[in-house]
């Protein structure tokens, strides 16, 4: 390659992995681990996709009004290690306990998930408490 492109294919290089850089966030940077919350509701939809698998839950307040709440879980390959698979969550309407920490910057019904309990008991840990 002659030298005179170097200096564009370093630019490149450089662009490219400041976007790929941005396009991630830490769960700290999002999330407040201060503002814990626990919710029970019905499951409703799972995104199991990458970078974050979304578990979407239908919760009743105290007055009956449903709101979706948008739970962020870790990528699916963790959650396979973990013993969770995406057949194990999609079975719409299960009703589940969440832990969970919620946004930083306030969004409502958006939450980090730390704990999924199910009705009969069986539970899966994500995420240290």
């Amino acid at each position: 390659m002659p030298r005179r492109f170097l200096p564009f294919v370093c630019a490149l290089g450089v662009t490219a992995l400041a976007v790929d850089a941005g396009a991630h966030h830490s769960v700290a940077g999002v999330f407040d681990a201060g503002k814990r919350t626990t919710i029970s509701g019905t499951i409703s939809k799972v995104d199991w996709i990458n970078p974050h698998v979304y578990i979407y839950m239908d919760v009743a307040d105290e007055n009956g009004a449903v709101a979706t709440w948008r739970l962020e879980s870790l990528p699916t390959a963790m959650l396979r290690k973990a013993g969770l698979t995406s057949e194990l969550i999609k079975g719409g309407g299960q009703k589940v306990t969440a832990a969970a920490i919620m946004a930083r910057n306030g969004t409502p019904n958006l939450a980090w998930l730390l704990n999924l309990k199910y009705e009969d008991g069986h539970e899966y840990t994500l995420a240290g408490e």
